[in-house]
């Protein structure tokens, strides 16, 4: 067997690192705008996804996260729909304020992701970019397949 290149090894703990550091970065930059994690995921999730996304779906995928569970997940939905943010039952969609939150956010949330990115060529970023969607298509197929 071939001995696999230093880097590999040092891969799944620099990412994990990085993971935990930048969800540090992302919770401390949003609680100045006294936002939670879970309502900024919420809004993404529903931008990304929708227009319209079954209300169960979007809990299942919130509750995915390593950070919320089911309860949590639940609670946020909620709390989006009486802070006027989403609307529907079993289907929910984002209203216009949810959208103009959604939109204000994201400028936000882009501060601190410029100013870490900013420092390296453009060119990396979208090769690390296209190389982790990579990583985790390929890694979600074996997990699936696994699962068969």
């Amino acid at each position: 067997m071939t001995t696999p290149p230093a880097v590999f090894t040092q891969f799944g703990q620099t990412l994990a690192f990085a993971e935990r550091t930048l969800s540090a970065i992302l919770h401390e930059h949003l609680a100045q705008r006294g936002t939670r994690p879970e309502t900024w995921y919420a809004l993404q999730l529903l931008a990304a996804r929708g227009p319209v996304l079954p209300r169960a779906e979007l809990i299942s995928l919130l509750a995915g996260s390593r950070e919320l569970n089911a309860g949590i997940a639940r609670e946020a939905v909620t709390r989006l729909e009486s802070d006027g943010f989403i609307t529907g039952g079993t289907q929910v969609s984002l209203t216009a304020e949810g959208q103009a939150e959604f939109r204000s956010l994201r400028q936000f949330v882009s501060q601190p992701t410029i100013r870490l990115l900013s420092q390296f060529d453009t060119g990396d970023i979208e090769t690390t970019v296209r190389t982790m969607r990579a990583i985790t298509q390929r890694a979600a197929e074996e997990q699936a397949a696994a699962a068969r």
